[in-house]
């Protein structure tokens, strides 16, 4: 294992700085590597509260950022979760963790295999990896009792709704890609509806049959 600057201790307290009070999360921060899930180029960032490129034009979610947005799902270990973008993998780790298991969708086949690969090297065991268009959800595996969106479109995918259980709480960044609003939502009855804003974020775009059209570049 290559040595690299930081440890998991110096994500924490910068966490914790953030605001983040979930103790059950800020201990799966300390025990997940984040060096072990971005790229080797850019390991002298990984315990830096920092985005960090990992090809295809993703970044990552600034630790800080995704925790806010894990924190804001009230998990308690027996939760049935979707994550969309699975990215490298770092906050599906989280999840994992604090979840009794998850489903995760990312758009981007290397990205994926990476992801799949930096899981298994930690031991991540209860991850179901699909590649695919995530504005859709994975519908074979549903109803779920929380959702999280990594990428930004101005409102909920309709499909994500529909596979949230009645008072689950789904977080996305609302908003054109770019300048975002972090909103987590509550199923009721009625449909979705808005809880806590949570905080300003510049995401990437959620592409896909529900999401933005797919760039030229996208390879699916």
């Amino acid at each position: 294992m290559t040595s690299v600057p930081g440890r998991p201790d110096d994500l924490v307290r910068a966490l914790r700085a953030a605001g983040i009070r979930d103790e059950r999360l800020l201990e799966a921060v300390r025990t997940t590597p984040r060096a072990e899930f971005v790229p080797a180029g850019q390991a002298v960032a990984a315990y830096r509260d920092v985005p960090v490129p990992i090809g295809q034009g993703q970044v990552t979610t600034q630790p800080s950022l995704s925790a806010t947005m894990i924190e804001s799902l009230g998990l308690e270990g027996s939760e049935h979760v979707l994550e969309v973008g699975t990215g490298l993998g770092f906050q599906t780790a989280l999840l994992a963790r604090l979840a009794a298991d998850v489903v995760s969708i990312e758009l981007w086949p290397e990205i994926a295999r990476q992801a799949r690969g930096n899981l298994a090297r930690q031991g991540v065991r209860n991850v179901d990896l699909r590649v695919g268009d995530g504005s859709g959800g994975v519908p074979d595996r549903a109803p779920y009792d929380a959702v999280v969106v990594s990428a930004a479109f101005p409102e909920v995918p309709a499909p994500l709704v529909a596979q949230l259980r009645l008072s689950g709480r789904l977080v996305q960044p609302i908003g054109p890609g770019g300048n975002e609003q972090v909103v987590c939502f509550v199923r009721t009855a009625s449909g979705l509806e808005q809880w806590r804003i949570l905080t300003a974020a510049r995401f990437v775009r959620l592409r896909g049959r529900y999401g933005f059209p797919p760039d030229d570049a996208d390879s699916t």
